[in-house]
């Protein structure tokens, strides 16, 4: 065999036809294979240090016929051992799916495994790809023939169809989708096979590691298992449209609102999902990693950094640009506590992504044309904006046109802000190797057009206001988007002083509306954020990622907290009863948990602001509509979906769940003594976290807890349906 055949896997048969059956092609006399089990190694980033993605070769695995198609290697069916660069023979006579069984005494591109896998080829892949029987036939044992084999089982497919879904999901070729990955070119192909195979990878090392440990009976039954960890499926990508402190009396049927309303009609929504806390920041934190750590205030995210909090971050602040010079690390602080608003080698989505091969992208709207994202934007008189305009229809039912046109507004100060990024308070996030490449720009806003006439700071060549709409267009999207509106857009408001005809006029919330039309309070700011997530809404979904059916997409439109300060405000591993005893919880090397003191005046938060809207919309056709999950859910309740989502934790082992989000009813009973704030909990599945997947079925009796700030009648009895929110069919 020369050295451009080694990688394939061929069947050469003296039989001139093949015999099938149940759609299993079996040859009528004995057949070779010769072929690889390849896939990737994937080096995890470190500190400053970038992930790298090599394709890569198994060498020790066993590779048999599953003559039984039950997903092993069984006494009695025809095996080898790949050699060296991965390759191996194998004959049998009747044509069978190919199972290479990867252990742990096995390498990966001459690296230890650390977790046993199985990777399979269906039998119909081979057949296939078997042209004419003196040819032979090229198939690859890899992460991607497995999940094309997974997808034939778990979804009824036929084989050209599961490879058609795989390639299109993917943006590849067929061919290459069912290549060994070291032969496929270069190139924008070849990033995306790469990719798929590390997350592939981890997915089906899980399954095999739930096997091993009894969870699932059969590797085909926990490899489709494994895309659905909790009863959250697998999306390719999220897009988390966060909006600013609005409770869900404030927005569900307003008619400042009439858009998100209609979206939420429309699509899913959970019915009763809580804050976290109060002010914005504590909320953004525990969004980004399941806890807010005592934070409550909106201070800078280095007030109160001692110790190894106050660590430099890496890489250090550009401060060439105007008006960098004394900025950004001079802070402003504002809390009444000591509370290190630094975060130090806590774990978070966004490392939790990174370090398994995904990716994350923080798309903000109105920030200053160069200036370092780790610093609120300045006010900039050069950039300058007409006052908003509504057209009739758009507030409360306007028949006119609202607004004034002879208004001019300068870009004021905070209208980007860093303690409404979900990742800032993280030092590992912010010194991590892609912070800067992955905050990018939001466009869409009142001041857009003007940016680049900034004047407080020099505008980079080639600036993109819009890097989140280019992004849709180009797919260089990350799998979780955080997309978060200016103070203008989001719903919170801020007042802008510009001038009519030379006459200093300011507009409160952005806009001049409430000076000149008689509305409800709030309602002009309301009505700005609800035309901006409109924008923003048929932005995605009119993006060839959308529009991608192969993809699974979400598109989340949520608030970070609504208004409650009484009554049951928030839920879900909170702090019951404001305790003065609770602490966080540390594992220790055997696996045990005891509690950690190093959080100064950790007992300030998670106390949460009461309930807001929390809307889900897919593009899959077939997904359920319409569906309402009314068991309660907190932040770190999404934060835990999230980790189930794309399979950065493993249920069975709650450390694998960040901070907070392994609080569940479980946990808390196996760990009660060191959470004493627990012990006298009236209600332990309010208290609990869950993964939002609508799995719990309301006793028909029981009263929904709702905050304070509710008005409507609490709900009675179980939901209609236990429908998943995320179901994907």
């Amino acid at each position: 065999m020369n050295k451009h055949s080694r990688f394939q896997i061929s069947t050469v048969s003296a039989a001139i036809g093949l015999a099938f059956v149940a759609g299993v092609a079996h040859a009528q006399t004995a057949s070779t294979v010769r072929g690889t089990v390849a896939g990737t190694f994937f080096t995890p980033p470190a500190g400053s240090t970038a992930s790298t993605t090599v394709a890569s070769t198994y060498q020790g695995a066993t590779v048999c016929f599953d003559t039984n198609n039950n997903g092993a290697c069984d006494a009695g069916e025809p095996f080898t051992t790949t050699a060296a660069d991965g390759t191996f023979t194998l004959a049998t006579r009747a044509l069978a799916p190919l199972v290479a069984q990867i252990s742990t005494a096995a390498t990966n591109g001459g690296h230890a495994v650390a977790q046993r896998n199985v990777l399979r080829v269906a039998a119909e892949q081979i057949a296939a790809a078997t042209i004419n029987q003196a040819l032979p036939a090229v198939v690859a044992v890899t992460p991607l023939s497995t999940e094309i084999a997974r997808s034939m089982d778990a979804d009824g497919l036929g084989f050209v169809a599961a490879r058609q879904k795989l390639a299109s999901r993917l943006g590849v070729t067929t061919a290459q989708v069912t290549s060994d990955p070291n032969k496929v070119a270069a190139g924008a192909a070849r990033t995306a096979v790469l990719a798929e195979s590390v997350i592939l990878t981890n997915r089906f090392g899980f399954a095999a590691r739930m096997v091993d440990r009894g969870d699932v009976a059969s590797i085909k039954d926990a490899q489709t298992a494994a895309m659905n960890v909790e009863g959250i499926p697998r999306y390719d990508h999220v897009f988390i449209v966060m909006l600013e402190n609005k409770a869900t009396s404030s927005i569900r049927g307003s008619a400042y609102a009439p858009k998100i309303n209609a979206y939420l009609n429309a699509n899913n929504q959970f019915t009763s999902y809580f804050a976290t806390g109060n002010p914005s920041e504590p909320n953004y934190t525990a969004l980004g990693g399941a806890d807010d750590f005592g934070i409550t205030d909106d201070s800078q995210w280095n007030c109160d950094a001692t110790g190894a909090a106050a660590v430099q971050d890496l890489p250090v602040p550009d401060k060439t640009q105007p008006g960098l010079a004394s900025s950004p690390f001079a802070a402003t602080c504002t809390q009444a506590a000591a509370v290190a608003h630094n975060i130090v080698g806590r774990p978070n989505l966004f490392n939790a992504l990174t370090a398994n091969g995904m990716s994350w992208r923080t798309y903000s709207e109105s920030m200053n044309p160069g200036q370092d994202v780790r610093t609120d934007s300045v006010a900039d008189a050069a950039v300058q904006a007409r006052d908003d305009i509504y057209p009739p229809g758009t507030l409360a039912g306007n028949t006119t046109t609202i607004g004034n046109a002879a208004l001019i507004l300068p870009l004021p100060a905070g209208t980007y802000k860093t303690k409404h990024h979900p990742g800032m308070a993280y030092q590992n996030v912010r010194s991590a190797p892609e912070f800067k490449t992955s905050n990018r720009t939001l466009g869409g806003g009142q001041w857009d057009a003007a940016l680049l006439n900034s004047s407080a700071y020099a505008v980079p060549a080639g600036y993109d206001v819009d890097q989140f709409g280019t992004d849709l267009q180009s797919g260089d999207i990350g799998t979780v988007n955080f997309v978060v509106p200016d103070q203008c857009d989001d719903m919170h408001g801020i007042s802008v002083t510009g001038k009519v005809n030379g006459v200093t006029t300011t507009a409160s919330d952005c806009s001049s509306v409430a000076n000149n039309v008689p509305v409800a309070t709030g309602g002009n700011i309301i009505t700005r954020g609800d035309n901006y997530v409109d924008y923003l809404v048929r932005k995605i979904e009119a993006s060839p990622i959308w529009k991608n059916d192969s993809k699974r997409v979400a598109i989340v439109l949520m608030f970070d907290e609504g208004n409650a300060t009484s009554g049951f405000n928030s839920c879900c591993g909170w702090n019951p009863g404001n305790s003065t005893v609770a602490r966080p919880l540390v594992q220790n090397p055997d696996g045990t948990f005891s509690v950690d003191t190093s959080v100064n005046n950790y007992t300030k938060g998670n106390r949460g602001h009461g309930q807001s809207v929390f809307g889900v919309i897919t593009n899959q056709a077939n997904a359920p509509k319409q569906v309402q999950d009314s068991d309660v859910y907190s932040h770190f309740s999404f934060v835990r979906t999230l980790q189930d989502m794309f399979q950065l934790a493993d249920p069975a082992l709650p450390g694998s769940y960040m901070n907070r989000s392994k609080y569940t009813e479980s946990f808390i009973a196996a760990n009660i003594l060191n959470l004493p704030e627990y012990a006298s909990s009236a209600d332990t599945h309010f208290d609990a976290v869950r993964p939002m997947n609508h799995g719990y079925v309301i006793p028909a009796a029981y009263t929904q807890r709702q905050s304070a700030d509710r008005t409507t009648p609490p709900q009675v009895g179980p939901d209609a349906t236990q429908a998943n929110v995320w179901a994907l069919k």
